[in-house]
């Protein structure tokens, strides 16, 4: 198990766009830390598959099932877990609005904010961010390695737009420090010495937004 540089670190958030690795790092990462994970259940949300195929008919309903879920999943775990050492998160509940804010209509994001607000009160912030990015290819390539049937036909437009949509969330975001990490190059499955120094960079970094530099020849 790692030593905890930094005792106060318990709850470390991983975020980025769809396909960009996050899952698989939070799992990593938490293995390192001798903590434990919360992994967004987006497998569960029944009405995904017909969003892909449809953004704008069913949008709200993908919506609010995964505020729901994000806002019951954290809500049990931040209340149960915490002292079981580190939990790292492959999302984090504030960042809900980004998907909001591009997939709902005016009339339907009314409402969800309404809703958003009461329960934002109850979803304390991470004490870190790993906010990780990568290019359009690279998460073509890897949304197509990982198979899921409801992501065959990604549209590249609507991934261009969350990356925009990301990185203006992240730059403006300031609840928490944020290590902006390009992942392009880096696979946190092969390696574990590449998490190890991911985690000292995280552990150090106290304020603001920063960009990750590897000291290490990958």
């Amino acid at each position: 198990m790692a030593e905890q540089t930094q005792s106060q670190i318990n709850f470390i958030a991983i975020e980025g766009v769809i396909g960009v690795g996050k899952t698989s790092l939070a799992t990593r990462l938490a293995d390192y830390l001798g903590g434990h994970t919360l992994l967004e259940e987006v497998d569960d949300n029944p009405f995904l598959p017909d969003f892909y195929k449809n953004r704008s008919a069913y949008a709200f309903q993908t919506q609010i099932f995964f505020l729901l879920s994000r806002y019951r999943q954290q809500r049990n775990i931040l209340q149960t877990d915490m002292f079981r050492g580190p939990l790292v998160s492959d999302y984090m509940f504030q960042k809900d609005k980004v998907f909001a804010n591009i997939n709902l209509d005016d009339r339907e994001l009314d409402m969800y904010n309404q809703i958003f607000s009461l329960m934002e009160k109850d979803q304390p912030p991470p004490d870190r961010i790993i906010y990780l990015q990568a290019s359009l290819d690279e998460l073509l390539r890897r949304i197509a390695k990982r198979g899921r049937p409801f992501e065959n036909d990604m549209d590249p437009e609507y991934l261009e737009t969350l990356n925009e949509a990301y990185n203006y969330f992240f730059t403006h975001y300031t609840s928490a420090p944020v290590l902006v990490v390009n992942s392009n190059e880096l696979d946190f499955t092969r390696d574990l010495s590449l998490v190890a120094e991911l985690w000292q960079s995280v552990a150090a970094h106290q304020s603001g937004t920063k960009l990750y530099e590897p000291r290490s020849e990958f």
